[in-house]
This record gives C-alpha cells, sequence and structure tokens, in this order.
C-alpha cells in the first residue's frame, strides 16, 4: 500500500492541476489488484477499463441492449471474470505461493474439506474488488475534500504527523499513535458515508415504533439517516473530528451508532483493509504535500455508485516547502 501511495503522490505532483476522483479510483483499483490478485498497474491495462465500464452500469436501468450502459456492463463483467478466471488458473498450474487473498482463498476449506470451485473464487474475487476500491475512492475523495474546506482540521492532523517525524518511516506503532488522524477518518465516514445502506431480512415477526413488521420481509437500514441522528451526535452536519475524542465519544451511549461498516455478524469483511489504506494514504499525504481546490467546480455530490463530488474534485497539488 505504501509503496503504491508514493507513486501515485509522485505523479500527482508532477501532474500539478488534475480531477482528483479518477485518480483516487486508479489509485485504490491498482492496490486492491495487487493485494487481492497480485496483479500490478491494473489501472493502465483493459482489466482497469473493463472495471470502469462494469462499475458504472451497475446502477443503471437493467436494458440489455449492447449500446446501453447495462448492457456494456454485462459485457464488461464477462471479461473480467475471464481474465480472473485466467489468473486462477495460472496460479493453481505454477503452484508458486503469493502473498495475496487469491492465494487464502485458494488455501480456504470448509468443515469437510472442500474448497471453493472456480466459478466461487471468480465470484468472490470480483465482489471484493468492488468492495476493496469503489467506497475507499469515495471515501479518500471526502477525505480531501473535507480537509481543504476545514483548514482547522487539516492543521492539527498536520501538526500531529510532524509530532511523530515527517520522516519517520510508518508501521503499526506509529499508525496506532495517530489517534486524532483516526478521529478525522470517522469523521469523514459519518458525515459522507460511502455505502448508503444494507438489507437485512426480517427472521421472526416484531415491531418497531408501532410498526409490525413480518416474517420474511427485507429490511433496509439507512447509514446516513443513522449518522446525522441529533440524538446521537451534536450539530451532526458540522465537521467535527473532536466529537470521536475520548472525552465526548459520541457514538459510544447507543449501540449500532456509527456503522459505516455495517454492524453485527454482518459487518463489512474489508473493514481493517480499508482503515489502513485510508490512514497510510492521509499520512503520507499530510505530511509531504499541500492542495487546493481549484474554481469554477461543482462540488455537489452525486450519490452513485458510491458518493462523489460532480466534476471529479479538481485541485492544484504541490509538494510541501522542508
Amino acid at each position: 500500500m505504501e509503496q503504491i501511495t508514493h507513486q501515485y503522490l509522485d505523479r500527482w505532483e508532477k501532474l500539478a492541476t488534475f480531477a482528483w476522483y479518477p485518480e483516487l479510483r486508479n489509485y485504490t483499483l491498482d492496490i486492491a489488484y495487487k493485494l487481492l490478485v497480485g496483479v500490478d498497474c491494473a489501472s493502465q491495462s483493459q482489466l482497469g477499463e473493463w472495471y470502469k465500464i462494469w462499475v458504472d452500469g451497475l446502477f443503471t436501468l437493467p436494458i440489455n441492449l449492447p449500446w446501453t450502459n447495462f448492457g456494456k456492463a454485462l459485457r464488461c463483467r464477462k471479461l473480467l471474470l475471464a481474465e480472473i478466471e485466467k489468473i486462477v488458473r495460472q496460479r493453481q498450474e505454477t503452484g508458486n505461493s503469493y502473498q495475496d487473498v487469491l492465494e487464502l482463498l485458494l488455501q480456504a476449506e470448509d468443515e469437510e474439506g472442500k474448497r471453493l470451485s472456480l466459478n466461487e473464487l471468480k465470484d468472490q474475487l470480483l465482489t471484493l474488488l468492488f468492495a476493496g476500491h469503489e467506497t475507499l475512492t469515495s471515501a479518500l475523495a471526502s477525505l480531501c475534500l473535507l480537509l481543504v474546506q476545514n483548514p482547522e482540521v487539516l492543521a492539527t492532523a498536520r501538526s500531529e504527523q510532524q509530532q511523530l517525524g515527517v520522516d519517520t518511516p510508518l508501521n503499526a506503532e506509529n499508525l496506532k499513535q495517530m489517534t486524532y488522524l483516526e478521529q478525522v477518518l470517522k469523521e469523514v465516514m459519518r458525515l459522507v458515508p460511502p455505502v448508503g445502506g444494507g438489507f437485512r431480512e426480517v427472521i421472526q415477526p416484531c415491531e418497531f415504533n408501532g410498526f409490525h413488521i413480518p416474517q420474511g420481509w427485507s429490511v433496509l437500514y439507512q447509514v446516513g439517516k443513522t449518522h446525522k441522528d441529533e440524538s446521537v451526535y451534536n450539530h451532526p452536519e458540522a465537521f467535527d473530528p473532536e466529537r470521536f475524542s475520548p472525552q465526548r465519544a459520541e457514538d459510544k451511549p447507543k449501540p449500532f451508532s456509527y456503522i459505516p461498516f455495517g454492524g453485527g455478524v454482518r459487518e463489512c469483511l474489508g473493514k481493517e483493509f480499508a482503515k489502513l489504506e485510508m490512514k497510510i494514504f492521509a499520512a503520507l499525504l499530510l505530511r509531504h504535500y499541500h492542495w487546493e481546490l481549484l474554481p469554477e467546480q461543482n462540488l455537489e455530490m452525486i450519490m452513485v455508485p458510491t458518493p462523489h463530488p460532480q466534476d471529479g474534485l479538481k485541485v492544484s497539488f504541490h509538494k510541501l516547502s522542508s
């Protein structure tokens, strides 16, 4: 993660002005492909192009014609699955050991010693690629936007990095010491949750606020509504990382008050992956770089497939002077 982050930060310094959201999409895709299936620079290959078309068609009208976004997405999904199958078969044939998620899935067995079939492997990997990329892109874009819009928070987060030492190599220990940065990241995902909600099936009839909910119904919980509940959070529309400080801990009195990763036994599988990637990205960004919003752009959030600024978050970007 750190190596790929440095590569992109260097690239953005050279670009100087650019739309950040599509760049972040490439950045998170490269990390996802590398750590999940061991592929380098996926965003610059056909994989990146197919992936973008597939994601862009996920939440469109399901009209399967060659020229519709949905039809194009289905075609690219087939191409992606074929490429993933090729990667899986090559891995199975060579027998070499890799440090990635595919290796874990290939070795995984159930209680009866059965392993995942080829189709199950392909489906799981494509799901993980989406989950480990699209939501992270949204969260990082929101982080960059909210920091530049709240200079006092940016200054405090940068000061924490300076106290830890901007040239100190990142490791598990000093990442734990970035307590204010952790509050910032929590507040970003509270205010602009990358996922809108989740579905649960009602396993037994129940009542909620006077309404009877029958067994078998699907229930949707809304993350954004929960995160702006005034009975939980003071001034919920404000960007205030201090609300997650040990002294205030506004999310603690009520269970499931903070649910960017869902909650319960079906909480997001990639929660720690996402938190680690966000923290590494933010730490290196704050230590060495400065960015400003370019004028005359629309920062209104488009909510599909995940929240992102209308015009792609156009910025000027440069290295901090030593």
